[in-house]
């Protein structure tokens, strides 16, 4: 029986076989996109759900053949037939479901793109309903414990599908259960544990269940929690009600996340360690008092014992479990495209890594394939021996395992072609030197390989000692001589045909250098004829060049002629000077070969010149009479070098600077004849080493050796703290701050800062000392400071000599407290799939200061820990929020805020970003330009049921060499516009518009002013191949229908 899929590819090949003729190329289908799993609410407003299947290929791929009722999608294996289905239907290859049923369309899909080359199977995606049913309406019994008793609060979670996530409200909405060590809710059974019961534990409970993807929740009847009359539970030992399974498996890259648990009296202590000892990693993260342990992006290393151990002084429990590692297939070999001649042997292998090890099996156009004749398929290993053009298609290998499965696809071109040997032929000419070895290649495309028979003349060449013959046909001539000149036919020929390429050899004498240059001395201006002759056979192009010490000489220096005729390549030298002594090489090239000789020219000069040079380093240094701002130095002088000392230099390190820095000296210019100098300027109470350097007309030499390291005398301080201020803090304080002063500034042991103050108004300062150097805040606390009461500050500096200077006096103000007071008339509105804008009235009155205010939202209502917030000016009343997610609700809230923090929160309110633009580009874009007047076209871009409907596009287009961007916006797929009349390239390219923002943009249109009218698309240009290979590979594939 025929295969469905093969029927399809049978009658669109003549369809598209005119295509093919004309492109002059074609390729098997690529995936450009891939269904993806669905996860769909049950409860959605949306009537159609969008399984995308997109591919290329040449001629494009086609998904199904009009009046045929067969398409190229499976539900669980098996295909989906259009003609009988009014719910389904293809848009492209995109698959769209119109009033999804929860029961018929849940499954694995799967799609199927073919042209004439052959047909790929896209990878398998789920379509799954996400559902949470409300709870039984029922009255839930009191719990009624002691105090310091534990308990558990059972959820009782409803039927759903999909990930849920757990809260609990306690009394009233929104006053959720906040988790610490004596509290927990389970995220695994959506239960509330209280390990040690108090008084302020008793009220209402409530369990909220979200669904992540419904995004609805569901709250249960509330359960009263009281407390029992009859005594206090007495202290117990931990008893753990939170664990996690013996074995629990995990995907590598996964966030793993174990819970544990424990009542008890006192309150349990949560630890967790390793069964092998080893210490966690740092990735590994413990929330929720160590309740819970959270492994993100879980890999091998990961695997093994884990251990939760609870204590208290009465006594401790533990509760063990392995985490298996579990990773879904993975290429890490996998085979190419290829190309073989016909009766050649195809050898693919293909190799996945994954726990547990995939298995694989293999697929010819979408079919599997299994050993048989000259296919063997074993493992991930094909091989196909004596390929016929039957064989060419598309083969994909596929890895599976319990955790997943996944394709690689490959496009097998089988190719019969007679000989050709055009970009190959033999040279016209060939020209070696006798006793050389000629080599000959005859390298045609021929497919099967030629057989190869070589003719010098007319007569067939028999291979000996001298001529051998390589099998892939390459002709070899050793010790070539006079007689082996000639014409030389090379003859290829397959079971297609036969062609051939004919070429001369010419064999030439020797080429010798009669006279080459000789060592010689020269001197100074002097000139010299360094001789090149040769000796060479009249047919050659003989050519001479010359090299100094290793560089070309070039034409057009004025010391250096070539001169001689067709078999001289003399070199003469005019002027030489002390820099043309070296190595000289005369290189002669001809047709078949490259000979040189050398000669080394030595120069000396008619008198000796002795170059002065910068003086040799000063030597003694040393250092005397030293204060805390000065030090005396002498030194004596090193040798001139032929050039007299001009004047000396002094330069100075410490362990405050960065290598080595000129110092101010007295005199200030240190001339060439004085030998002592005071250095000035210097920091009390720091280490100094110097050194000097001379300097004449030449430069300045070496520096002198160091001298040894020498401390200047302690001072009283002169610098004073650099930018004092302060403010901020807790209630009833004042914080100041300042630069510290550094230590090479501090002149002297014992240092420290003097800070004073005084409330404003006041004439007496307060003073407080700290002996800490590195000091830079100090915190006076006193109950009778006002908030944000104004103070005047100044800190200075003292040290073991005495007082040193005080900063300028600055004003700093107290701790303030927050404000009291909320905004009025917040609300907000959706701008993007990525944006919402907030706004509220500004706060009329309030007694504290307002530095602005604060928006803080969050995704989901049970997480509020889960927030971002922003903040803005007091005088803006308005703010977007940006970097959201499309399509999804979030909560939002106000407060007022100054360096204290935050005032009181709004009640929240909740808005609902738009849907994400559509992912998809606009696609096969088409242009049409006629003198300045430019058309475009594109396929329209149907946004997919969880993205925003396209309501426009947008063109943005620019001159190649400007940056200057021009945008235009059109209702329609079509757009025209007037280009100014230069010769200039244009960029253009085009997004879809919708509620949700822009789209992706397409591929860059190029266009080029050439002439008056030109057409062109943003498809890829292919290569032409020879028409001949083209209908041998096409033909074939149209016979296999078997």
């Amino acid at each position: 029986m025929t295969l469905p899929w093969k029927q399809l590819l049978l009658l669109s090949i003549i369809d598209c076989l005119a295509d093919c003729l004309d492109s002059g190329s074609y390729h098997g289908p690529r995936w450009r996109m891939e269904p993806g799993d669905l996860f769909i609410p049950v409860d959605s407003i949306e009537e159609e759900a969008t399984l995308t299947c997109d591919a290329k290929g040449i001629p494009p791929p086609q998904y199904r053949q009009e009046h045929i009722l067969i398409t190229a999608w499976s539900l669980n294996g098996t295909l989906i037939n259009l003609g009988l289905d009014r719910r389904r239907r293809l848009s492209g290859g995109n698959l769209i479901i119109s009033s999804l049923d929860r029961y018929q369309d849940v499954g694995m899909y799967q799609c199927m793109a073919y042209n004439t080359v052959g047909a790929v199977l896209s990878r398998r995606a789920s379509l799954q309903f996400a559902y949470l049913d409300h709870f039984k309406v029922h009255t839930r019994s009191a719990v009624s414990v002691r105090e310091g008793q534990g308990v558990v609060l059972l959820c009782g979670t409803p039927t759903s599908s999909g990930d849920l996530t757990y809260a609990w409200v306690f009394n009233e909405y929104p006053y959720f259960v906040q988790q610490d060590n004596r509290r927990f809710v389970s995220q695994q059974t959506g239960n509330l544990y209280i390990a040690k019961v108090e008084p302020s534990d008793v009220g209402n409970y409530t369990c909220v269940v979200m669904n992540s993807i419904t995004k609805g929740k569901v709250h249960s009847s509330p359960t009263s929690l009281i407390l029992r009359t009859d005594g206090v539970m007495g202290e117990y030992e931990p008893k753990i009600e939170v664990n996690f399974p013996d074995n629990v498996p995990a995907a590598k890259g996964s966030t793993v996340t174990l819970e544990c648990f424990a009542l008890g009296n006192p309150v349990p202590e949560i630890t967790w360690k390793r069964a092998n000892g080893v210490p966690f990693p740092s990735k590994v993260k413990m929330k929720y008092s160590n309740a819970v342990l959270e492994i993100p992006s879980f890999q091998q290393d990961d695997t093994g014992g884990y251990e939760c151990v609870a204590e208290n002084k009465m006594g401790k429990n533990t509760a063990t479990g392995r985490l298996a590692f579990y990773a879904k297939p993975q290429w890490i070999q996998a085979m190419k495209d290829t190309a073989l001649a016909i009766e050649e042997r195809l050898y693919w292998e293909c190799r996945a890594n994954g726990k547990p090890k995939p298995s694989y099996t293999w697929l010819k156009n979408g079919q599997q394939l299994l050993s048989e004749d000259r296919i063997h398929v074993e493992d991930g290993v094909l091989s196909v021996s004596v390929l016929t053009l039957s064989d060419a298609g598309m083969y994909q290998c596929v890895a599976e395992n319990k955790h997943g499965v996944i394709y690689f696809a490959a496009e097998l071109m089988v190719l019969a072609s007679p000989p050709d040997f055009t970009g190959n032929v033999l040279r016209a000419l060939l020209k070696a030197k006798a006793g050389t070895t000629v080599t000959l290649e005859c390298k045609p495309q021929a497919y099967p390989i030629a057989s190869i028979l070589w003719k010098k003349g007319n007569l067939p060449i028999h291979t000996n000692d001298r001529i051998t013959l390589s099998p892939d046909g390459t002709l070899r001539l050793a010790n070539v001589s006079k007689s082996d000149a000639g014409s030389y036919t090379c003859f290829a020929r397959n079971r297609f045909g036969m062609s051939s390429t004919t070429g001369r050899l010419l064999v030439t004498d020797p080429t010798r250098i009669t006279q080459g240059p000789a060592d010689m001395e020269i001197i100074v201006g002097e000139s010299i004829v360094l001789p090149c002759q040769v000796a060479s056979d009249p047919v050659l192009d003989v050519s001479f060049s010359w090299a100094f010490n290793g560089q070309l000489i070039a034409k057009g220096d004025g010391h250096f002629e070539l001169v001689g005729g067709r078999t001289a390549g003399d070199l003469m030298i005019r002027n030489i000077q002390l820099y043309h002594a070296g190595k000289y090489i005369c290189v002669v090239d001809t047709d078949v070969e490259s000979l040189s000789a050398v000669a080394v020219l030595i120069v000396k000069a008619s008198v000796p010149v002795i170059e002065p040079g910068p003086p040799s380093p000063p030597d003694s240094l040393t250092v005397e009479e030293v204060t805390d701002s000065t030090a005396q130095l002498a030194w004596s002088p090193g040798r001139d070098n032929g050039s007299p000392i001009t004047n000396y230099l002094i330069q100075t390190r410490t362990p405050f600077t960065v290598g080595w820095q000129r110092v101010n000296t007295v005199p200030e210019i240190i001339d060439g004849n004085t030998l002592t100098a005071t250095v000035v300027d210097l920091n009390a109470w720091v280490e100094y080493e110097f050194r000097v350097l001379a300097k004449n007309s030449v430069g300045v030499g070496e520096p002198s050796p160091v001298s040894v390291k020498t401390r200047t005398e302690d001072a009283v301080p002169d610098a004073a703290p650099g930018d004092v201020g302060g403010g901020g803090g807790s209630r009833s304080e004042l914080v100041i701050t300042w630069e510290p002063v550094p230590e090479e500034l501090q002149n002297g042991e014992s240092f420290g800062y003097i800070i004073a103050f005084r409330a404003f108004g006041e004439v007496s300062w307060t003073h407080v000392a700290t002996s800490a150097p590195g000091a830079s805040r100090y915190v006076y606390r006193n109950d009778s400071i006002a908030p944000f009461s104004p103070f005047h500050v100044k800190v200075g500096t003292y040290n073991s000599k005495g007082q040193g200077p005080f900063s300028p006096v600055v004003t700093i103000y107290s701790a303030e407290i927050e404000p009291s007071g909320m905004p009025t008339g917040v609300w907000a509105r959706s701008v993007s799939a990525s944006e919402i804008e907030v706004n509220w009235q500004a706060l009329s009155f309030t007694p504290e200061r307002v530095l602005g205010y604060e928006v803080v939202y969050w995704e989901d209502d049970t997480k509020p820990e889960t927030m971002g917030k922003v903040r803005v000016p007091w005088n803006q009343t308005s703010v977007t929020v940006i970097g959201l997610a499309g399509n999804t609700q979030y909560f939002l809230t106000v407060s007022a805020f100054n360096t204290a923090g935050t005032g009181p929160f709004l009640p929240a309110i909740n808005v609902t970003t738009k849907k994400p633009p559509p992912t998809q580009p606009p696609l096969n874009i088409e242009w049409t330009l006629i003198g300045s007047q430019l058309s475009l076209y594109w396929e329209p871009v149907v946004a997919m049921e969880s993205e925003s409907e396209v309501t426009g596009y947008q063109l943005s287009y620019r001159r190649q060499r400007h940056k200057e961007i021009n945008t235009l916006t059109t209702a329609n797929s079509t757009a025209e516009l007037t280009l100014p009349e230069e010769e200039d390239d244009y960029i253009i390219l085009i997004r879809t518009l919708s509620e949700g923002g822009l789209g992706p943009a397409s591929d860059p249109v190029r266009i080029h002013q050439l002439s008056m009218s030109a057409r062109g698309s943003s498809a890829c240009s292919v290569d032409l191949s020879p028409l001949s290979l083209l209908i041998a590979i096409a033909i074939p594939t149209f016979r296999s229908t078997s």
